[in-house]
């Protein structure tokens, strides 16, 4: 009897499904600022002219990742994966052909297959784009399901050469799931481990070739991120003040990044007060501040996928010592000879050479060292990286060119017990800025943000909102 009952609020359920199965883009798209199928489908026609005759490119989902017990971490596709498809959900494979090919009624030179539409899970984790979704949404004329791979007629062996990036190692089985991560990369093994013709290293210079020049629609996105995540600076440097803490000043970012849109943070953010800003990746965010701290903020938030990465150091109290001005200004001068240098042409390496000259010169005069090779006990990192869809993002890192950005971001770090006056000690001090490489001068997409310790003492005597929130300032 109680089935009888349920049939018919079952059938409506599976019609309902059915209904928003058919409307995939109204239920999943809420940004209308999104890259367009046309720019996915242009980038895996840009990869197709790379590869050689006869070759196969093939890609893999993320792994979904656990943070402790039934809790995962909030699913991030591979950057890859997304440049060329827009796909955003776990479990697929995409397959970039480079000619078009024939199987039984199927033809074309790509292929993706992603998880099924599934009522049950979907009200749980929320909507899936399945098969149909991906065609009308994402433009892919052919999207099967993932659990078709196993059986799918793809002769890996037939093809001069199968690119691939070296696969995922810590991926968890769902014995129930044919079609997920585990399997697909387990049959795509089984299927390739004896051919010779297997490639695991072309295909990250392929990709570094393409994403290292933003095209027009990625630069909008970019210069979003950028955009939001200097408001968050500015909104810090106006708030900070003695008796916060790190985790505050943190609050303070995210919190921006968050109200502009921002989905993610492009990396965990450093907010490193006093001892602490000499650590370069420095993340526990604990420490309270005290009124002679410099507090290093390196912070970017992530938009569709492009992150920002700017960092600026203050000191919390309003006023930078003498000590604090004199490593201030060094830095900053570096930074602008890393700038400079930062021209189409230039080895990639120009900013970094230019900014060490600086430091190096300027740590001598002041006394703090005695030889240039000494300046390495406190500028021990590159002063530039791409940045992208990856905050350290793919290229090849040879020559600038027009459609490159890249970040300028030399530093200074005296930790306690450095071999120079004590005076000097827990002074750390960063200034990135990220910079898009033009046919003429290099352009500061985050120039918003001031950088000269006139513009910050200035910015940090004005109040900020949310210091009148806390009924500080």
């Amino acid at each position: 009897m109680l089935m009888k009952r349920l049939l018919p609020l079952l059938a409506l359920c599976c019609l309902l499904f059915e209904a928003a199965a058919q409307n995939d883009a109204a239920r999943y798209v809420y940004d209308k600022d999104r890259l367009s199928k046309e720019f996915h489908a242009g980038r895996r026609e840009a990869l197709r002219r790379l590869l050689p005759d006869s070759s196969v490119a093939v890609f893999f989902s993320s792994p979904e990742r656990n943070r402790a017990n039934d809790v995962d971490f909030q699913y991030h596709q591979d950057p890859n994966f997304y440049y060329l498809s827009g796909f955003e959900e776990p479990h697929a494979v995409l397959l970039v052909f480079k000619e078009k090919l024939h199987f039984d009624t199927i033809f074309t030179n790509e292929l993706i297959f992603v998880q099924d539409r599934n009522a049950r899970e979907e009200s749980w984790t929320g909507r899936r784009f399945g098969a149909e979704g991906v065609k009308s949404v994402l433009g892919f004329q052919y999207a099967l399901p993932n659990s078709r791979f196993a059986d799918f007629p793809v002769n890996f062996a037939r093809f001069r050469k199968v690119f691939y990036f070296p696969l995922p190692t810590d991926v968890r089985d769902n014995a129930q799931d044919k079609g997920d991560l585990f399997s697909l990369v387990k049959n795509f093994q089984a299927r390739t481990e004896k051919n010779k013709n297997n490639d695991s290293r072309l295909l990250a210079q392929c990709m570094a070739v393409l994403r290292q020049i933003k095209q027009p629609e990625e630069m909008t996105l970019l210069r979003k991120a950028i955009d939001m995540s200097c408001a968050a600076h500015i909104e810090l440097i106006r708030a900070a003040t003695p008796g916060m803490s790190e985790y505050e000043a943190q609050a303070i970012v995210e919190y921006v990044f968050k109200k502009n849109g921002s989905e993610y943070v492009g990396y965990p953010s450093i907010c490193g007060a006093g001892e602490n800003s000499c650590i370069l990746h420095y993340i526990n965010n604990r420490r309270p501040f005290t009124g002679k701290d410099m507090l290093l903020t390196d912070a970017g938030a992530e938009y569709h996928g492009y992150t920002a990465d700017i960092t600026r150091t203050i000191p919390v109290n309003g006023k930078f010592s003498e000590e604090q001005k004199a490593i201030y200004n060094i830095v900053l001068e570096a930074q602008e000879a890393g700038i400079r240098a930062s021209r189409k042409g230039a080895e990639f390496r120009a900013p970094h050479k230019e900014a060490l000259k600086v430091i190096q010169k300027r740590l001598k005069e002041l006394g703090i060292i005695k030889k240039d090779e000494e300046a390495l006990l406190y500028f021990f990192h590159g002063t530039s990286h791409y940045l992208g869809l990856d905050v350290h993002d793919a290229g090849l890192y040879g020559h600038l060119e027009p459609g490159n950005v890249i970040t300028v971001e030399p530093g200074i770090y005296i930790a306690e017990g450095s071999p120079c006056d004590p005076k000097w000690w827990n002074i750390g001090i960063r200034i990135e800025d990220d910079i898009l490489v033009t046919d003429g001068d290099p352009e500061n997409l985050s120039k918003a943000v001031p950088r000269t310790v006139e513009e910050l003492e200035k910015l940090m005597a004005e109040e900020s909102y949310l210091n009148k929130t806390n009924g500080e300032k």
